[in-house]
C-alpha cells in the first residue's frame, strides 16, 4: 500500500514538469505566430497616384514704378540774369515753347564786336583781292611785274581771305550763343520742377537745373520679374494694374521690352511696359501692383503639394516602381495653389507617393492604393 502511494507520488511530480514544458512550447509556438503575422502587417499601404501632365500657368502680383516717357533737367548755356519766366510748375508747354529769358548784356557788346571786326577783315581782303588783280593784269606782259611779287600779292590775299572766314564764324558762332538768351523746351511736356526766380544768376557749371519736364502722355511701368518667371509666356504680353490714386481703376499696360539680365541682388530681370495716358490721370513716380498672368510654352509634370518633400539637403519625390519605394530628386517650378510644377527624371504614367515623408525610406516594399 504503501509502495503503490509513493509510486502515485513520484508520477505526479513527473507530470507537472511535463505539463509546464508543454505550455511554455505552446506560448512560444504562439509568439511566433503572432509575430510571422506582425511582419505581415508592417508592410504598409500607401495611397499614390499616377503622374500626369499639365498645362502649368500662375497669375502674380509684383510691385512696378511708373515712369515718365521722357524726362529732361533744362539748364542755361550761358550766364546771365534770369530777366523773365513765362511758365511755372504743371505749365503744360509744346516743343520750343520759351520758358524763360537770360539777360546777358556783355553778349551783345561782344557780337557787336565781332560784327565790327568782320567788316575790318572784309575791307582788307577787298583790297587786297583787287590789288592781286591789278598785279596779275600787270603781269601778263613780260618784265612789268616780278614773278616773285605776284606770288607775295597773292598770298596776301588768300590770307586776308581768311581771316575774313574767320570773322564770320565768329560771328555766327555768338549768333547762336544769343540765341540761348531764350530757354525753350526741348519737346512737349509738362513742368514738374522749377528752380529760379527772376533775378537768379544762372549758368554755373554745378548748379541745379532751371526747369524739368515730363512728356506723361505715354507711361513706361518698371516690373522686377522673378527669375522663375522669365522664361515663361506672359498671357497676351500684357498685364494689369492698379495704383493708390485709382485703387478701383484698371490699367492695361503693353510689354514692350526687356533689360535681359539677371540682377544678382533681386534675382530678377526688369521688363518695361507702355501704358497710354492722354489725359494724365496716371502720375509718373506712383506705386503700381501689377498683376501678370504666366504660362509655360508646353506642358509639364504637375503633382499635389504633398507629394514634394523638402529638407536641407534636398528636394524628391518618392515613386513606386513594383511596390518599392524610390526617392527621386526634383527641382520646382510654379506653385499653383495645392499643385506644383516640377522637373526631374520621371515620365508621366509613374506612380508617385501622394503624401510623401522621410520616414518613408528608399527601397521599402509597399502595397499601393492608387487614387483618381
Amino acid at each position: 500500500m504503501i509502495t503503490t502511494r509513493f509510486k502515485n507520488i513520484t508520477r505526479m511530480k513527473l507530470f507537472v514538469p511535463l505539463c509546464a514544458l508543454a505550455f511554455i512550447a505552446s506560448c512560444s509556438n504562439n509568439k511566433q505566430q503572432q509575430s510571422s503575422k506582425t511582419q505581415e502587417i508592417k508592410i504598409d499601404t500607401i495611397n499614390a497616384f499616377l503622374l500626369k501632365v499639365d498645362s502649368a500657368q500662375k497669375t502674380i502680383s509684383l510691385p512696378g514704378n511708373l515712369l515718365p516717357n521722357e524726362k529732361v533737367q533744362v539748364r542755361a548755356k550761358v550766364q546771365g540774369y534770369i530777366s523773365s519766366i513765362k511758365v511755372d510748375i504743371g505749365s503744360k508747354v509744346s516743343k520750343g515753347h520759351v520758358l524763360a529769358l537770360i539777360d546777358a548784356p556783355e553778349i551783345n557788346t561782344r557780337l557787336q564786336e565781332l560784327k565790327a571786326k568782320e567788316k575790318a577783315s572784309y575791307s582788307h581782303y577787298q583790297s587786297s583781292k583787287d590789288y592781286y588783280n591789278r598785279i596779275s593784269t600787270a603781269s601778263k606782259q613780260d618784265g612789268v611785274i616780278a614773278a616773285s611779287e605776284l606770288e607775295k600779292t597773292k598770298n596776301q590775299m588768300l590770307a586776308d581771305e581768311a581771316e575774313y572766314n574767320a570773322a564770320q564764324f565768329a560771328v555766327s558762332s555768338y549768333k547762336q550763343i544769343g540765341n540761348y538768351l531764350a530757354i525753350v523746351a526741348p519737346y512737349s511736356g509738362i513742368i514738374t520742377k522749377r528752380n529760379i526766380n527772376v533775378g537768379s544768376f544762372v549758368g554755373n557749371a554745378n548748379e541745379a537745373p532751371l526747369f524739368e519736364i515730363e512728356d506723361n502722355k505715354l507711361l513706361r511701368l518698371q516690373v522686377p520679374v522673378p527669375e522663375i518667371y522669365t522664361n515663361a509666356i506672359l498671357l497676351k504680353n500684357k498685364g494689369e494694374l492698379t495704383t493708390k490714386s485709382f485703387p478701383d481703376k484698371k490699367f492695361s499696360a503693353t510689354l514692350v521690352r526687356k533689360s535681359g539680365s539677371i540682377d544678382n541682388a533681386t534675382r530678377s530681370e526688369v521688363w518695361e511696359f507702355e501704358i497710354p495716358n492722354p489725359n494724365s490721370e496716371l502720375k509718373a513716380g506712383s506705386y503700381a501692383d501689377v498683376k501678370l498672368h504666366f504660362l509655360r510654352t508646353q506642358p509639364s509634370l504637375v503633382v499635389p503639394v504633398s507629394a514634394v518633400v523638402s529638407t536641407l539637403e534636398r528636394r524628391f519625390v518618392i515613386k513606386i516602381n513594383n511596390g518599392v519605394t524610390k526617392w527621386v530628386d526634383v527641382r520646382s517650378g510654379f506653385t499653383m495653389n495645392d499643385k506644383q510644377e516640377i522637373f526631374g527624371e520621371l515620365n508621366a504614367g509613374d506612380t508617385l507617393v501622394l503624401k510623401g515623408n522621410e520616414e518613408l525610406k528608399a527601397d521599402k516594399k509597399v502595397f499601393i492604393m492608387v487614387g483618381k
